[in-house]
C-alpha cells in the first residue's frame, strides 16, 4: 500500500450499477447509514436529510404517510359529508312517525327516503323500505352525518324523506251546507281555534292533544302563525300527517259566523283578572250542550282583546297551591291539553 495520505493513483473497480459516487445505493440519503441507534431503520428517508428526501414534497409526503401522520390529515379534510342536492320545493321530514305516517298517507309528493347505513338491519327501517317500495319512492342508504345535515342537526331518528310541503287547509272553502247538519245534531263537535301560535314545538304538540283528546277540527289565524313544517311534524308525533289543519284570514269575522250559527265561543286565560268584560269559569266546572269552539291564545300575550270580546265565557284552570309570583302560568300546549281533557271528557260521558 501506498504510505502517503493522499488517494491512491492505482486503478479502482468500477461501481456497480445503480450505485452513487460513494458506493451507497443510490435511493438512501447521504450521511451516516441507518443502522442500530441511529434512530431509524435502513432505507427510510428522515426529513432534512439528502437523498430522495432532501427538501422535494414527494418525500416529506412519503415519509408522512409512513409516520401514519399523512392518513389523518386526508381524513381531517373529508370530515365534512357531500352536500345532497335537493329537489326543488321540496322539504325534509324526519323522525319515524312521521316519516312512516307520510309514506302510509297520499297527502305529499314524496322524492327521496333517506336511511341510515348500520351493520344491523333494524326491523323498522325494514319496514320503511317495504313502504318506501310500495309508494316508488328510491331509497338511499346514507351516513349519519349526511341525515344530520338533511334535517339540519334535528333528531332523525336514521330516517329523512324528502317531500313537497303541506298546507294549511282553507276554512272558507271547506265551509258546506252538510256542516250545519253537523252542529245540529246529537254528536257534540269540538273545534279547537288557535290565535297567532308561532313556536313550532307548541303547534305540534297541541295538535298530538287534539287529535288524542277528539278535537273534531283545528283552525288556526292565517297571519302571525307558525306554518305546517317538519318540526311540527316531529313535535306532533306525526299527527300533522293525517290530521287537517285549516287556516281563516279573517279569525273575528269567522267566530262572529260561528257564533250566529248557534256554537258557544269560549276563550282562555291565565288568571281570571286577564279577562275584559267576559264572565271567567273553572275547565271543572264548564258544561256544554252545544257545538263549541275553544279559542287558545298566543304564548307571549294570550287572546287579543278583539278576540276576547266574542267569547261568551273564558275558561281557567285553577292552580293546586298559591303560586309564586312570577310563575303564574303553564306552557300553551300543556294548558290547552288541561283544558280539552276537562271538556272533551264531556263528550264519553253523555255518550257522544
Amino acid at each position: 500500500p501506498c504510505g502517503l495520505r493522499h488517494r491512491c493513483s492505482r486503478p479502482q473497480p468500477p461501481l456497480p450499477a445503480g450505485r452513487g459516487e460513494e458506493g451507497a445505493p443510490a435511493s438512501l440519503p447521504r450521511g451516516p447509514a441507518a443502522g442500530p441507534g441511529s434512530g431509524g431503520s435502513r432505507g427510510t428517508p428522515r426529513p432534512g436529510h439528502g437523498g430522495a428526501g432532501r427538501g422535494s414534497a414527494t418525500g416529506r409526503e412519503l415519509w408522512l404517510s409512513q409516520q401514519d401522520e399523512f392518513p389523518r390529515a386526508r381524513k381531517g379534510m373529508e370530515r365534512k359529508p357531500p352536500r345532497l342536492e335537493r329537489t326543488k320545493g321540496s322539504e325534509i321530514l324526519f323522525g319515524i312517525g312521521p316519516c312512516s305516517l307520510a309514506l302510509s298517507r297520499a297527502r305529499r309528493d314524496l322524492f327521496r327516503l333517506f336511511l341510515k347505513q348500520s351493520g344491523s338491519r333494524r326491523p323498522v327501517m325494514s319496514e320503511f323500505v317495504l313502504q318506501a317500495a310500495a309508494r316508488g319512492v328510491p331509497v338511499l342508504q346514507v351516513r349519519r352525518r349526511e341525515l344530520d345535515e338533511l334535517c339540519r342537526g334535528q333528531v332523525h331518528q336514521g330516517v329523512c324523506l324528502e317531500a313537497t310541503p303541506l298546507r294549511f287547509r282553507s276554512l272558507e272553502g271547506a265551509e258546506t251546507p252538510g256542516l250545519g247538519g253537523e252542529a245540529g245534531g246529537k254528536r257534540r263537535v269540538i273545534w279547537l281555534v288557535l290565535e297567532r301560535i308561532q313556536d313550532p314545538m307548541n303547534l305540534g304538540a297541541l295538535l298530538r292533544s287534539a287529535y288524542f283528546l277528539g278535537v273534531d277540527r283545528v283552525v288556526t289565524s292565517h297571519r302571525n302563525s307558525c306554518p305546517l313544517t317538519p318540526t311540527v311534524s316531529k313535535a306532533s308525533a306525526g299527527v300533522m300527517e293525517v290530521f287537517d289543519v285549516y287556516s281563516t284570514d279573517d279569525l273575528q269575522s269567522f267566530l262572529k259566523a260561528k257564533t250566529a250559527e248557534g256554537w258557544e265561543v269560549v276563550g282562555t286565560v291565565s288568571k281570571p283578572e286577564d279577562a275584559e268584560d267576559v264572565p271567567v269559569i273553572s275547565c271543572l266546572e264548564f258544561q256544554w250542550d252545544k257545538p263549541l269552539i275553544i279559542v287558545i291564545g298566543s304564548e307571549g300575550e294570550g287572546l287579543s282583546l278583539e278576540t276576547q270580546l266574542l267569547c261568551q265565557r273564558m275558561l281557567v284552570i285553577p292552580p293546586g297551591r298559591a303560586l309564586h309570583p312570577g310563575i303564574d302560568s303553564l306552557n300553551v300546549s300543556v294548558a290547552t291539553g288541561i283544558l280539552l281533557h276537562s271538556v272533551c271528557s264531556q263528550k264519553g260521558r253523555h255518550g257522544d
